[in-house]
């Protein structure tokens, strides 16, 4: 209450000290068109990653609400949303493990897979996602996102070279796995 008995807070605030939601609006606008932009490339990595249509929907969406929070922190959002959900598809694959490894000790059948790709399409990527992680991850964002080697390694946590032979060790160990010869 001000000497005149007016509430200061409740009146209009002198014309200087008015805040401006411009800042917010423009950095709601720019996550708007980067997730408008990135969405369905996303979608899709997790799909290939997880093999489960469910999952890389609520990956996905998960990654770009984690996205949004930290908005202003993130200084490249496209690997960073990359990283959070191969980050997170490695953890979902853990908990499946620890699922099928249960439900093996106590003889009940997994869960139905779902039909959600061509069968040859399925298998395959059936057997990337069998390789080791670090090969799997290199060989998904190199032929399906088509990512330089230089930003994989930005996204998964390593150099450059180190994505190459990631690449080189996968391609071997799928073709062993698939039976094509080189």
């Amino acid at each position: 209450m001000s000497k005149t008995g007016e509430n200061m807070e409740a009146g209009p605030k002198p014309s200087g000290h008015v805040a401006s939601d411009a800042p917010l609006v423009a950095a709601k606008e720019e996550f708007d068109r980067f997730y408008n932009r990135e969405y369905q490339a996303i979608l899709a990595l997790a799909f290939v990653m997880t093999g489960d249509r469910q999952q890389a929907q609520d990956l996905t969406q998960d990654a770009f609400v984690a996205a949004y929070q930290k908005w202003d922190a993130i200084d490249t959002p496209s690997a960073w949303v990359r990283t959070v959900v191969a980050n997170r598809a490695k953890s979902w694959f853990r908990s499946r493990y620890r699922e099928a490894r249960a439900l093996v000790k106590l003889r009940q059948p997994e869960p139905d897979q779902p039909a959600e790709l061509q069968v040859e399409s399925a298998q395959f990527w059936a057997t990337v996602r069998s390789l080791p992680a670090r090969q799997a991850q290199a060989l998904t964002l190199f032929y399906l996102e088509q990512i330089p080697t230089a930003d994989i390694g930005r996204i998964i946590g390593c150099s450059e070279s180190t994505v190459r032979v990631h690449l080189t060790r996968g391609r071997r160990n799928l073709a062993a796995r698939l039976g094509v010869v080189e």
